[in-house]
């Protein structure tokens, strides 16, 4: 019965995506939409082989070979109810296990669905509920492609666009055409986003709160207002955006460099919550030894903030080469609020479509990311404290770094098929243990 009750389940969300696709549907206009529905599914499973480690803690990724896997689907639907108004609901269906069992081991995660992992039976949740108001003011247009959470249209250049509702804080911040996608490109957290950036977000990463973009010719200013957690990496969502949030500010500027398009970001970002600094845990277990080495809970005693700033840079070079760079840098004195244990990070790579070999939808991608931690947290780390991810119960302290490769094989009919490799040099930062070697497949539909 229980089987019977999980393939319901996830067969009552794919019959929901078909009957809202406009595929099956009369189809509006390709360039103008008052309505669309999209779907996607994603399935990845991944395998490290055993590796070398001299020690184990309580949150060490597993020294012995072993699997994960995680898949979701989600339907989403979108209508323009007024002019320059739109509204989005996603509903997602999601079931995986982690490496380990419960995500630990290191800072750069190699699967980036595995936050909405739920255990061996699927679990479904609303996704994202928005609202997104544009105001036009001139100097031409340009045209909006149907896409997932996206109307097809025309707008102008000029504008100012406000979002506000239930959403994820990437959905507006830290574009980047080449490493942004989990499902398509990029698995590793190092890789598709700033590991650094410790955004505000529930456990799953999702929040509410609202973001307002102004576009002026080549320029775009984003600022917004984000949930955080009620605890530190919680599902419960704190609401009382007054007093406890997650703040960003983005600059965007497009340009043109040897007749080829580039793009330039830089981010800062600020959260303020209740949260526990690495010192004042450090002294908590040196004072009370013997006790539980997650000191973090004994010490969270008021609101702290934690802050960051980041550059993101992507260039074309080619019809089928593009490059790309993220590196960020955070303050590195408090826990980890809703992302993973990176106070520093470095991501650089490449993309490259296989027209070469006569695979013009095909795609290969290449990227190296250098991940680190401040030197307080490296201190509670190597006296044997444990934090939400990471704690191997002491410390050589190395640079996370970790190589990553894929090959996306588009397969037709909007079923996509990667093939990944990741190599991870110190994983959670230390230098007795690894290099782990992570073998991936991932299979991909959307329409």
């Amino acid at each position: 019965m229980g089987c019977i009750s999980i393939n319901l389940r996830v067969s009552a969300l794919v019959l929901c995506g078909c009957l809202l696709s406009p595929a099956v549907l009369a189809e509006p206009a390709a360039d103008y939409e008052d309505w669309n529905a999209k779907f996607q599914s994603t399935y990845n499973w991944q395998r490290h082989p055993s590796y070398h480690a001299a020690y184990s803690g309580p949150n060490s990724l597993t020294a012995g070979a072993e699997k994960m896997y995680t898949f979701s689907a989600t339907a989403m639907l979108g209508l323009r109810p007024w002019t320059g108004g739109e509204v989005y609901l996603d509903a997602e269906v999601v079931q995986g296990v982690p490496f380990t069992g419960n995500l630990a081991g290191l800072g750069g995660f190699t699967n980036g669905e595995i936050t909405r992992a739920a255990g061996t039976s699927p679990s479904v949740y609303r996704q994202r509920l928005f609202v997104r108001q544009t105001w036009n003011q001139g100097n031409g247009s340009e045209k909006l492609a149907s896409d997932q959470n996206q109307l097809a249209g025309s707008v102008d250049k000029n504008r100012t666009v406000l979002t506000v509702g239930n959403f994820s804080t990437l959905d507006m911040f830290d574009g980047n055409t080449y490493a942004k996608d989990p499902r398509t490109q990029f698995m590793n957290w190092s890789n598709w986003t700033y590991a650094a950036y410790d955004y505000a977000a529930d456990a799953r990463g999702f929040g509410w709160g609202a973001a307002l973009e102004w576009y002026r010719d080549d320029w775009v200013w984003r600022l917004g207002r984000m949930s955080g957690p009620k605890q530190p990496n919680g599902e419960a969502v704190d609401l009382a955006l007054g007093k406890h949030y997650g703040d960003q500010i983005e600059m965007e500027h497009d340009h043109t460099l040897l007749a080829r398009a580039g793009k330039v970001r830089v981010l800062a970002w600020r959260n303020r919550a209740v949260l526990a600094s690495y010192n004042d845990a450090l002294a908590y277990l040196i004072a009370h030894p013997g006790t539980d080495p997650q000191s973090f809970f004994k010490v969270r005693d008021g609101e702290r903030n934690k802050y960051g700033i980041g550059i993101n840079l992507e260039q074309a070079v080619s019809d089928d080469l593009g490059l790309f760079l993220r590196a960020m840098k955070a303050d590195g004195k408090t826990e980890t609020q809703a992302f993973t244990e990176v106070d520093g990070s470095l991501s650089v790579g490449l993309t490259v479509k296989a027209t070469a070999w006569g695979r013009t939808q095909d795609t290969v991608g290449v990227a190296l990311a250098r991940n680190t931690i401040s030197e307080a947290r490296r201190r509670f780390l190597a006296a044997g404290g444990i934090s939400f991810f990471i704690g191997d119960g002491a410390l050589n302290y190395g640079a996370e770094t970790i190589v990553e490769a894929y090959y996306n094989l588009d397969a037709g009919h909007g079923i996509h098929m990667t093939a990944d490799y990741q190599r991870i040099a110190n994983p959670a930062y230390n230098s007795d243990r690894g290099p782990v070697n992570v073998f991936a497949l991932r299979v991909h539909t959307e329409f």
